[in-house]
């Protein structure tokens, strides 16, 4: 049979057109754009990688002398970036024009820059260096277009897609650093307001961020001082919605419910250590002699005519601490109420009721500024002398409970500075009402009688109201447990306390309630309240407890189950988030964030991961955010809605702050987390005879009277009226050193440990910090680098609309005639 011939597939390789030359392009064009009958369309040339774009090719043909149709206008002189007519385009010896990517770019990123940069109107100044620092920018940039024009030859090799080279990248990025820090360090230097206020609407590039750059006057990056700007005018209007002037007006102290006391009779209850135990303190930038100091008990030292700290002594171990608020803008003397333990080595199981004596002090600060301190000693005010054992946590009501203490009112009653829970170890929450100390002094010595004149004034009170759990036809014990912890609404009118309790229970009272089942009225007149909810919100004892400040329907709890959870309070069923983390030993809510700060507990916590953190409430859902590692335990940590701010006070006797990021953005794109924490100071336990030098080996004593017999405290504290060249100061290389190689000696007593701190949450000492511990010390410090230019004028303006207020308000006749008889009984 015949072979057949293999069939040729059908599906043939397409050769790739032969590219041709301009000139039989040319001759091409020609043929195609004329015909017997007229001018035709020219022939479409098909867009393939490495050929020119039509743009490119029509302004070939035009400037060649082609007769085409007119298309849609095209801007040629911004694609090429040139001012030059199309006609005169220049072209290679090849026939292709010249692509001019280099001046494309170049042109991008100027247009890029000028509308980064419009936000900023610089001011015109007469400073010499700024104008020739711009002047010689603006002289390398036209040097560097010439040496490109020159260099620009019709090389087919260089006629590329431009690749700038490093050279040029770090030219380019040295000059626009140098422009942004002269815009910026004018900006900042003359109105930080611009830098803190929100920037206007971009025409075309995205917001630009112009306090990412540059340095605050205070040494740190402005990307770290943005945040603490913008927070008193957030705070400011958030309170002004959601506190109130005046609360409670029935809960009014009386001088029939406080008796005092004579020195006999308040001997068991006053702080067993008659002195403080001995310490130096060591200023940064002050060269001290090494002088050590003793304090009597409820004495204090002078404030330092510098530094503006004050130290005083209390007595005892200090576990409980809160501020007196008063208005903004009210110049008052600002307040204290603390407690302390009787003893050094005292004390207490959380698993058993602890009845017994113990004094609930108030201490006065004289008027403190975010600038200026007291010219007076911190002296006590009086104390309340309680039979419900210890005091773990305390609380004031947020706003309405203070008046001026020149308002005039009926006897018995007094001016009002507040109105304080106290949650005891008993399992009872006890509600005071605080009168001014001017009011009750003019009283005291007719009411002292059977013993001699007592040198300080120390009260037995009748609480306004008792908050218990359980119910009226429950019996008077409690079966919760001890309360660790307490919190008062926020919002207006602040009529529900929280407080936790060691079984898990969480018990919410209802404060003006007229409900027979939940308010008892007892036989010396005071009030007996039970909860109007209760929920069990953990399995072990609830350690701290926070209301949401900017919506009182949501509620934070931390347990010793090491759970943290968020709880809506129209849905108690279940929790909004439950996070199960370190065992947490106090959260603190920001005002303007969604979400805790936590100080933790190392008994759980992994190597390095120990500290505080910032957790998300769950709604944003944003991991965790490590603001600052600690060796040991962190007892105590306090926020501030003024200064966007957070302080700690841990075992290893160190009290730090750091402040926050704007921590509504994700905080995983957060620069500088090292750079934004500074120690306040540090206490260590040193030998008397070295209480100046170097730290010599700490002993194992248990007890503090073999720790106190032959050492001492030595207290280092920081400069912090500024923050310039701070990474470089020995405060800073010390605190990163206690981070990284810090030693715990868990065998012998903690003396230097700090256990309370408490920011000032007042606008008028919005920069004051309190902190005590174990050695019984108490010590204010002012963080004078974190007050800025616009908390200064927001007091300003709070102070003239409060006196303007204040001088409006009308007094009567009898209210007068009253505070002359008051004064003439003193």
């Amino acid at each position: 049979m015949p072979k057949r011939k293999p069939v040729r597939s059908r599906k043939s390789k397409r050769k790739p057109p032969a590219r041709k030359c301009p000139a039989r392009v040319e001759a091409e064009g020609h043929g195609a754009g004329t015909s017997e009958n007229g001018p035709t369309s020219p022939v479409k040339v098909p867009k393939k990688r490495g050929r020119k774009s039509k743009a490119e090719l029509l302004l070939l043909k035009l400037s060649q002398g082609l007769d085409c149709q007119a298309p849609e206008p095209i801007c040629v002189q911004k694609i090429l970036g040139s001012n030059e007519a199309p006609e005169g385009l220049e072209a290679t010896p090849s026939g292709r024009p010249k692509r001019r990517a280099a001046k494309v770019a170049l042109l991008y990123l100027q247009e890029l820059a000028e509308e980064l940069t419009s936000v900023y109107q610089p001011l015109a100044s007469s400073e010499g260096p700024q104008e020739s620092e711009s002047d010689s920018s603006r002289k390398k940039r036209r040097s560097r277009r010439r040496k490109e024009e020159e260099t620009d030859d019709d090389d087919l090799s260089r006629d590329v897609d431009f690749v700038p080279s490093e050279e040029v990248l770090l030219q380019a990025a040295e000059e626009e650093e140098e422009e942004s820090d002269v815009l910026l360090s004018e900006v900042s230097e003359s109105e930080p307001e611009a830098v803190r206020g929100h920037t206007p609407r971009m025409p075309s590039a995205g917001k630009s961020k112009p306090q990412c750059r540059g340095l605050a006057p205070n040494g740190f990056h402005n990307s770290i001082m943005a945040p603490v700007w913008k927070c008193p005018s957030i705070t400011r209007s958030l309170r002004d919605r959601h506190y109130s002037p005046w609360e409670f007006p029935d809960w009014l102290p009386s001088t029939r419910k406080w008796t005092f006391l004579s020195e006999s009779e308040c001997a068991q209850y006053l702080p067993g250590e008659m002195k403080s135990p001995l310490f130096s303190i060591q200023r940064e930038g002050i060269e001290e002699d090494g002088v050590l100091y003793r304090i009597n008990r409820f004495n204090s030292l002078q404030p330092h005519e510098e530094r503006l700290d004050v130290s005083f002594f209390v007595g005892g171990p200090v576990w409980a601490m809160e501020w007196c608020p008063c208005p903004e803008g009210s110049a008052a003397p600002q307040y204290v109420a603390l407690y302390c333990n009787k003893g050094m080595d005292e004390k207490h199981s959380l698993a058993e009721l602890h009845p017994g004596p113990a004094l609930l002090q108030l201490w006065a600060l004289g008027i403190l500024q975010p600038e200026a301190g007291s010219a007076t000693k911190a002296r006590l005010a009086y104390a309340i002398a309680t039979d419900h054992g210890c005091i773990w946590d305390m609380k004031f009501c947020p706003s309405g409970a203070w008046e001026p203490p020149t308002t005039c009112r009926k006897p018995p009653q007094l001016s009002r500075l507040g109105l304080l829970a106290a949650a005891f170890s008993d399992g009872k929450v006890l509600v005071y009402s605080l009168p001014h100390p001017e009011g009750l002094l003019a009283h005291r010595r007719d009411q002292v009688k059977g013993g001699p004149f007592p040198k300080h004034t120390i009260c037995k009170v009748q609480c306004i109201a008792t908050l218990q759990v359980g119910s009226i036809q429950a019996g008077n014990s409690s079966e919760c447990g001890q309360c660790f912890s307490v919190s008062w609404m926020p919002s207006k009118p602040h009529q529900h306390l929280a407080a936790g309790f060691y079984d898990g229970t969480v018990a919410i009272w209802n404060l003006p309630t007229k409900s027979l089942l939940q308010r008892v009225r007892q036989a010396d007149g005071s009030l007996k309240l039970y909860p109007f909810r209760c929920f069990l919100a953990h399995d072990h004892a609830v350690r701290s407890i926070e209301w949401c400040k900017v919506n009182s329907n949501f509620l934070v709890t931390a347990g010793n189950d090491r759970k943290i959870k968020f709880w809506d309070l129209r849905r108690l069923y279940e929790p909004i988030n439950s996070i199960k983390r370190f065992l947490t030993t106090e959260i603190t809510w920001l005002l303007p964030y969604n979400g805790v700060t936590v100080a933790q507990d190392n008994c759980y916590a992994s190597y390095g991961l120990c500290g505080i953190h910032y957790i998300d409430a769950g709604y944003l859902g944003f991991k965790a955010y490590f603001v600052a590692p600690r060796k040991g335990t962190v007892w105590s940590i306090s926020s501030s809605d003024w200064l966007n701010a957070v302080a700690a006070g841990d075992i290893t006797g160190e009290l730090l702050a750091a402040v926050l990021p704007d921590l509504a953005m994700n905080p995983l794109n957060i620069k500088r987390p090292s750079e934004r924490r500074f120690p306040i100071y540090k206490a260590d336990l040193v030998p008397c005879s070295s209480a100046g030098g170097e730290e010599a080996p700490r002993p194992k004593s248990r007890t503090y009277s073999e720790m106190t017999k032959e050492h001492c405290l030595r207290f280092q504290d920081t400069d912090l009226r500024n923050f310039r060249n701070f990474f470089s100061r020995e405060p800073m290389r010390r605190m990163h050193e206690q981070e990284v190689k810090a030693e715990l000696s868990l065998d012998r007593m903690q003396l230097e440990s700090i256990h309370k701190v408490r920011f000032s949450p007042n606008l008028d000492s919005h920069g004051w910090l309190v902190s005590g511990g174990q050695s019984g010390i108490v010590r204010a410090h002012c963080l004078v680098g974190l007050t800025s230019p616009v908390g200064h004028k927001l007091l300003r303006e709070c102070r003239a609309q409060f006196s303007a207020m204040d001088g409006d308000r009308p007094e009567s006749p009898s209210g007068r005639l009253a505070e002359h008889g008051l004064l003439q009984e003193q």
